[in-house]
């Protein structure tokens, strides 16, 4: 049965300070529990949402609607956050949210594969449009292009190892559901590992969702578009759940942060960064948060603001 818990949300509206009549932007609408937050708090504002997921959508519509009608969901991927705004004459907005990472629906229906705890068809597509399946890259990528993979986006220490044993399987026939890659990535593995807690399949299906949905480049792209359309005083936060992901907003939001004067050129009293982050260290979920929620354990909140 499908169930969303939004995690981090009280600090996200914290850190976006809704304001009334601002215009807000949920790059990652999910199950719609972000947005609702931001819809109570908005009056004469508007709120747009992005997903790429029509299942998403309707889910969504259906928590938005008793809460008032002034939002407007835009079926596109995030990195199209700035053209698909500009369609709707907006270029400029007072908040932006992104909660990265899988919804929670999506591991739990079996047919869309992004779990190894259901049989399903190897697919992990969050757009159901795109051509590219996890299917596809353990079928027809190269033993290297695996390995990589696997190393670059989970950080996999035996990614060579489970793109062997692969690229050795899929010689007999194709594989193609989730509980065949799981037999495949346990048989590759050492027994101290597979006796340690925690699924084994874990970091391989987290690297191929992440390569499936190109998820690094378009968070970076987006990122820097949502950075350029904030009013003064509008905010950016960031949730997320991968080290990787994290490491690209915190790069980025530093860089805003930090003025770069050259050697030997006198420093002007008046030059300051347009931007300031809105917290010291990285925030993480409580206790009490991660009791009711075990999908919040890796959760990390970033927040900038425009000066």
């Amino acid at each position: 049965m499908y169930k969303h818990i939004s995690v981090l949300l009280n600090e996200s509206i914290k850190y976006l300070n809704v304001k009334k009549d601002g215009i807000y932007v949920d790059c990652t609408l999910g199950g719609g529990g972000h947005s609702s937050e931001i819809l109570k708090k908005i009056d004469k504002g508007h709120l747009y949402a992005f997903d790429q997921d029509e299942y998403a959508i309707s889910k969504a519509q259906d928590k938005l609607n008793p809460i008032g009608k002034n939002y407007t969901i835009i079926n596109s991927n995030f990195i199209n956050i700035m053209d698909e705004l500009n369609k709707q004459g907006i270029t400029k907005v007072d908040g932006i949210l992104y909660d990265l990472g899988v919804s929670s629906f999506q591991f739990d229906i079996p047919d869309r594969g992004f779990s190894y705890n259901f049989d399903a068809p190897l697919d992990m597509r969050m757009d159901q449009e795109r051509e590219l399946t996890a299917e596809i890259i353990v079928n027809e990528y190269s033993f290297h292009e695996i390995m990589n993979i696997l190393y670059r986006y989970s950080e996999e220490r035996f990614a060579k190892q489970i793109a062997r044993k692969i690229e050795q399987k899929r010689k007999e026939k194709r594989i193609k559901t989730t509980f065949e890659l799981v037999a495949i990535i346990k048989s590759a593995l050492p027994q101290k590992v597979l006796s340690k807690k925690g699924h084994p399949a874990k970091k391989t299906f987290q690297a191929l969702r992440i390569a499936v949905n190109d998820e690094l480049r378009v968070f970076e792209n987006s990122l820097t578009q949502a950075l350029e359309m904030l009013n003064s005083d509008g905010r950016i936060v960031v949730i997320s759940f991968h080290s990787l992901e994290d490491r690209i907003a915190k790069t980025v939001m530093r860089e805003k942060v930090t003025i770069d004067i050259p050697k030997n050129i006198p420093v002007m009293p008046n030059i300051k960064p347009k931007f300031e982050l809105l917290h010291k260290k990285v925030i993480l979920p409580t206790e009490e948060e991660l009791l009711n929620n075990n999908r919040a354990r890796s959760a990390k909140l970033r927040a900038i603001k425009k000066i």
